[in-house]
């Protein structure tokens, strides 16, 4: 994924999370629900960044299968 596609969503989600701060009344229960949204869309994009490359990072699958698939084609 381009970094630069992901400065650019990442400016944009911060944007809109702040103009929804500076709209809204400030008490806690606003301020609890811009937080958890903030950190669901911070796992989403950090969950499609690491599926981008599904053999390193902190999510890793197995190789196993895929090399197993790829012996019995042939035959």
């Amino acid at each position: 994924m381009p970094r630069t596609f992901l400065f650019v969503v990442i400016f944009w989600l911060g944007t809109t999370f702040g103009s929804f701060g500076l709209s809204a009344p400030r008490n806690g229960t606003v301020v609890t629900v811009l937080f958890i949204s903030s950190l669901s869309v911070a796992a989403a994009v950090f969950l499609i960044l690491e599926l981008d490359g599904p053999f390193e990072g902190l999510i890793r699958i197995s190789s196993g299968p895929l090399q197993y698939t790829l012996q019995n084609l042939g035959h």
